[in-house]
């Protein structure tokens, strides 16, 4: 008689720990993405107090960036070595503890070097935070949990910007870095209390050669899309950073298909879910993705000639849509199961994308809002579908390096649908003849990333119906 009530009372307990465990990982990367994206509008007054230009200022941003390339690779391994629970911990710490030497810095030197730890700690959160939800989540409530975790890379980059800019103005730029310190201390404490500690019982021994190779080939790959964005640097350095870090990719793959005991287990890649979520069609959508936050303030500053706050306020809305459609997310899903979804949401999210190349300063504002609101919900449902589903068939054996390849692919495509963007722009300007960039440059890039994105959205027609069911709940239904 009291065999169903158990039942049922270790399901609502395992389900209790999986939103707890990825409600804490959420603050964790919360603090880590604001950090990212915060540190953009307080650059010249920062190399101000430095005593160098502004532009020199950038060197923050890029040893941050290649040094989280560098690790990466190692932090799924750490994590089966050590303990999940573990490492996490020591990437708040060490987080947290270089956002301190950030805001005391009075050089740059002091400031690069702070920041190369930052980038340790931020290399090892990411891939390490997913493989703690992965393994609290029954595949029940893995969609839940993966809602949880989304969320801060979609809040992030909006109002980071926006409070990076006031605390500038009204405070001082190293109260962009020391409000990570109550986060820190806040994740350590829960971290602490709530995660169960845990670690493989037969570790693997380092593959030495294969986090070189894949390190390498990473950081050139990253290192040169970002300079695609800056193109005033020349155009040779960037393509032979791209061609380097390519083929060094290529041999990075050919050993860790042939090592005893790779870094990486690829044969994720073999999981149709997985493929497609995070090597594909995911990637290519994360691209269009990623493009829109840095092209929408772009357009409304240079396009429209709106002040940072009026354009703040356009940004607003586009984050309303994004935090809206959470609720929203789950239910859809399990109506109409994730194939579905991530094509008829994928067209909307591309469509809107396009659609803000229609619009113009003299577009009524309520028009411009609702347009901004769309893309948010269609990009945060397409955001939460992808992550979910590229774990919804992974196997416990294959976490690990399927959270840190799902990592490293993300920030390929982070930086790839920038750099596209970017390009896309520069190309417009000089095939035009013209000194600055018009509206119509714009509207170029927004019909491209669009496309773009509306290709990724049909290629997700290659799943089955059921794609995903278990996890989604859609093969319940009727």
């Amino acid at each position: 008689m009291t065999a169903v009530p158990d039942s049922e009372a270790s399901t609502e307990t395992a389900s209790s720990n999986a939103r707890r465990v990825a409600l804490i990982v959420a603050i964790a990367f919360f603090m880590q993405l604001l950090d990212s994206t915060i540190i953009s509008t307080s650059l010249p007054q920062m190399g101000q107090s430095f005593g160098v230009p502004a532009v020199a200022m950038s060197i923050g941003i890029t040893v941050y960036m290649l040094t989280m390339a560098v690790f990466v690779p190692l932090s799924g391994w750490l994590a089966d070595r050590f303990g999940a629970r573990n490492i996490f911990l020591l990437a708040i710490v060490l987080f947290t503890l270089a956002s301190l030497a950030c805001g005391f810095s009075q050089s740059l030197p002091q400031f690069v070097a702070a920041r190369v730890v930052q980038g340790l700690g931020s290399a090892l959160m990411t891939p390490v935070g997913r493989i703690l939800v992965l393994r609290n989540a029954p595949k029940s409530e893995l969609l839940n949990a993966t809602a949880l975790i989304t969320w801060p890379a979609l809040f992030a980059p909006v109002v980071g910007p926006v409070l990076g800019g006031f605390i500038t103005t009204y405070l001082s730029w190293h109260w962009n870095f020391f409000i990570n310190i109550p986060l820190g201390l806040i994740g350590l404490a829960l971290v602490a209390r709530f995660i169960p500690g845990d670690r493989e019982a037969d570790a693997k021994p380092l593959d030495w050669p294969g986090f070189f190779l894949t390190s390498l080939g990473l950081a050139l790959l990253l290192y040169g899309l970002e300079r695609i964005a800056h193109p005033e640097d020349g155009a040779l350095p960037t393509v032979l950073l791209v061609a380097a870090g390519i083929v060094i990719g290529w041999l990075a793959v050919r050993h860790l298909r042939r090592a005893p005991h790779p870094l990486l287990d690829l044969s994720a890649f073999k999981v149709l879910t997985f493929a497609i979520s995070t090597l594909a069609a995911g990637t290519i959508f994360r691209v269009a993705i990623n493009a829109t936050p840095f092209l929408l303030p772009l357009l409304f500053q240079v396009g429209f000639g709106l002040s940072p706050v009026d354009a703040g306020l356009m940004i607003l809305a586009y984050f309303l849509g994004n935090l809206g459609m959470k609720t929203v997310t789950t239910p859809t899903l399990r109506r109409f199961g994730f194939r579905t979804v991530m094509v008829v949401n994928g067209i909307i999210a591309s469509a809107s994308i396009m659609a803000c190349a229609a619009i113009s300063p003299d577009t009524p504002q309520a028009l411009v809002v609702a347009l901004m609101l769309v893309a948010g919900l269609s990009r945060s449902m397409q955001f939460t579908a992808l992550n979910t589903l590229a774990f919804a068939d992974i196997d416990a054996t294959q976490r690990s390096s399927a959270a840190t390849l799902s990592s490293m692919l993300q920030q390929i495509a982070m930086l790839f649908g920038v750099a596209v963007a970017a390009a896309i722009l520069n190309l417009s300007q000089i095939m035009r003849d013209r000194p600055a960039l018009d509206l119509v440059d714009f509207r170029i890039a927004f019909v491209v990333i669009g496309t773009i994105g509306l290709v990724a959205a049909l290629r997700f027609l290659v799943l089955p119906p059921g794609a995903g069911a278990e996890v989604s709940g859609h093969a319940t239904q009727g």
